[in-house]
C-alpha cells in the first residue's frame, strides 16, 4: 500500500476538505482526489461522503483512519530511529507574530537549525488572528501568537510573558513636563495622549481598552498597528505613547532615545503561546527546543524583564 496515499487520506480526514489537504501537501486537488480513489479501490470501500457541510468520513473511513494514523506514527518513529535528529528532513511551516520576531524567534530558528540542519523552515509573519486561522486550515504547522487554542486537532502551550510598559520619546512633553501625582489622575492624564497599541481586536488591544475603560476613558485616541517597527518609529517621532514590552526596545531605552513612564498601571503582560497541529512530524520536539530558547532569552533579559510560564 502506498504510504503517500495514507498520508493524503489522513489530511483529508482531518481537514474535512480535499482542497485544504492539497494546500497542506503542496499538491493539487486533482492529485489528492486521484490518491483517495486509488486507496478506495485497493481497500474495496468508500472512505468519504461529500455533503453540504463538506467532506466527512464514512463508517469504513473511520475504521481506516485509526489504522492509517498508527501506520503513519510508526513510520515517523522508524525514520527517527534510522536517521536521528541531525538527518531529519522535510519542511516545517512556522508562523510568528511580529513581537516574537523582535524578541526570541530568531534565536529559536537558530536553535532548530542547530538540531535539524536538514529541516527546511518556512516562516510566515502575521497577526495572531490570521496565524490561528491559517493553522486551523492546515496552511501552517506551528504558530507563535497570544492565545491558547481550543481545537481537537491542535495543541497549545504558553511559554513566555513579557511585561507591558508605557513608553514615549525621551524629549516628549509627556516625559519632560509635569504630571499629576495621583496614579489614577496620572493614568487619566496619559489617556489624553495618542496611545499606540497592537492590531485591532488583538489581545493587547483588547487589554488596553479594558484598562482605559476601567478609568472612564474612551478609545478615540487609540491607534492600532500591525508592525512593531512602525510602533517604535512613530513613538520615537513623538506621535504618541506606546504600550508594549520594554524588552522589544531595550537598546533605544538604554541609549536614551525612548523613556519608560513609571508609576502607572499598565495592561497585562504580553503572552507568547505556541500552537501546533497534533501529529505533525517534529513539532513536539520543536516545542521542547522553543522552551529552552525562551529560558535562555529570559535569563539574558534579567530578573523582572520576562517570565517563563512553562
Amino acid at each position: 500500500m502506498n504510504l503517500k496515499f495514507l498520508e493524503t487520506f489522513i489530511w483529508v480526514a482531518k481537514l474535512h476538505s480535499f482542497s485544504l489537504a492539497a494546500d497542506k501537501l503542496h499538491s493539487t486537488q486533482a492529485a489528492v482526489s486521484s490518491r483517495i480513489l486509488a486507496l478506495e479501490q485497493q481497500l474495496g470501500v468508500r472512505l468519504f461522503a461529500r455533503g453540504p457541510r463538506g467532506t466527512s468520513l464514512t463508517p469504513a473511513g473511520e475504521r481506516v483512519l485509526a489504522y492509517a494514523e498508527q501506520v503513519n506514527e510508526s513510520m515517523a518513529r522508524l525514520r527517527a530511529s534510522l536517521h536521528g535528529e541531525k538527518l531529519a528532513f522535510g519542511t516545517i511551516r512556522i508562523g510568528a507574530m511580529d513581537s516574537a520576531i523582535h524578541s526570541w524567534f530568531v534565536d529559536f530558528v537558530a536553535d532548530v537549525m542547530e538540531h535539524y540542519p536538514n529541516l527546511d523552515i518556512e516562516v510566515t509573519v502575521e497577526t495572531a488572528l490570521t496565524l490561528n486561522e491559517q493553522l486551523r486550515r492546515g496552511m501552517l504547522d506551528m504558530v507563535i501568537q497570544t492565545d491558547m487554542l481550543r481545537d481537537e486537532t491542535i495543541r497549545s502551550i504558553e511559554v513566555l510573558e513579557l511585561p507591558i510598559s508605557w513608553i514615549a520619546a525621551a524629549d516628549s512633553p509627556i516625559v519632560t513636563g509635569p504630571r499629576p501625582e495621583s496614579p489614577t489622575a496620572a493614568l487619566r492624564w496619559l489617556g489624553g495622549e495618542r496611545l499606540i497599541t497592537y492590531s485591532r481586536h488583538s489581545r493587547p488591544h483588547q487589554d488596553l481598552l479594558r484598562l482605559m475603560q476601567s478609568y472612564g476613558l474612551g478609545e478615540s485616541r487609540v491607534n492600532c498597528m500591525n508592525s512593531v517597527a512602525a510602533m517604535v518609529k512613530l513613538t520615537q517621532a513623538g506621535f504618541g505613547v506606546v504600550a508594549m514590552p520594554a524588552a522589544l526596545v531595550e537598546d533605544a531605552l538604554q541609549n536614551g532615545v525612548l523613556h519608560r513612564i513609571e508609576g502607572l498601571e499598565v495592561p497585562p503582560p504580553l503572552p507568547f503561546v505556541m500552537a501546533w497541529r497534533d501529529g505533525t512530524d517534529w513539532t513536539d520536539r520543536l516545542v521542547e527546543i522553543a522552551i529552552g530558547t525562551v529560558r535562555r532569552y529570559a535569563q539574558r533579559l534579567g530578573e523582572g524583564a520576562a517570565r517563563v510560564t512553562v
